[in-house]
């Protein structure tokens, strides 16, 4: 298994990102990013820390507004659109963030039939059903009454991606999937990834700095420079690796000696 995307067909972009500069006031932290996301991607956002990773997974998913510029979601200005028409377009989308999330008080299933029961008119068995099978599908059959504090960080990270997939999103974000994990752990995550993008077809988009993940799973991306405030490099992090002649981005690609993935 590796990061190649499943084969295009022709579809417009998934999502395309126009002249974006994000802001906190008068202090610009990113200017003039434009970018696109294909269907079936895993598009990787990397760069060093206090880059905006984080702060642009928020942009594109409605949390923070641009400065300037515009995010469409495949053709549609998701920018322009009103609160209404947001919220259908994020009925579409799955974020699991750092901590994963999870409401402590409730069970796993629990967690994951919260959304169910807002967004479905499924009846309470079936929530019950659709829960276990979304629990099941990032190996965890089983556990649908255990609560988040019972089970290890590792299994809390992929409960948290089971009701990410609870309305079967066509996007799924992740914000460093990997913090935290020992790297069994995270190489199992990486994996799941990849897993559910081929199997439920999703565009996947991860903040990350991890070089494991980057290279495995990656199959494009973007570099977040923090000197210039921009995007100074684009696309799948291996040719980056074999060809950029950009100082900055080699030693973030490279650290520990890292030359080959």
């Amino acid at each position: 298994m590796n990061g190649t995307a499943p084969t295009g067909n022709g579809q417009k972009p998934h999502i395309t990102v126009h002249d974006l500069t994000m802001a906190y006031g008068s202090f610009v932290l990113m200017r003039d990013m434009n970018f696109t996301i294909n269907h079936g991607d895993v598009f990787i956002i990397m760069g060093g820390s206090g880059s905006g990773k984080s702060t642009l997974l928020r942009h594109l998913i409605g949390l923070n507004e641009p400065a300037h510029g515009e995010i469409l979601y495949e053709d549609e200005s998701f920018t322009r659109a009103d609160a209404a028409r947001r919220q259908q377009i994020l009925r579409r989308v799955g974020v699991t963030f750092q901590s994963g999330a999870l409401w402590s008080a409730m069970t796993l299933a629990e967690n994951i039939g919260l959304l169910l029961e807002e967004y479905t008119d499924l009846s309470p068995t079936e929530i019950r059903e659709v829960a276990s099978l979304k629990l099941a599908l990032v190996g965890l059959k089983g556990f649908e009454d255990y609560y988040p504090s019972q089970i290890s960080g590792g299994m809390q990270k992929r409960a948290g991606l089971a009701r990410a997939i609870a309305l079967d999103p066509a996007i799924l974000f992740f914000d460093e999937p990997s913090a935290g994990l020992d790297p069994i752990t995270s190489r199992l995550l990486d994996e799941l990834i990849l897993d559910l993008r081929d199997s439920l077809g999703t565009t996947v988009v991860v903040v990350t700095h991890e070089l494991a993940s980057i290279f495995t799973i990656g199959n494009n991306s973007i570099y977040l420079d923090v000197d210039t405030r921009t995007i100074t490099s684009r696309g799948p992090p291996k040719e980056l690796l074999a060809r950029s002649k950009d100082p900055k981005l080699r030693q973030f690609l490279t650290r520990g000696g890292r030359e080959n993935p």
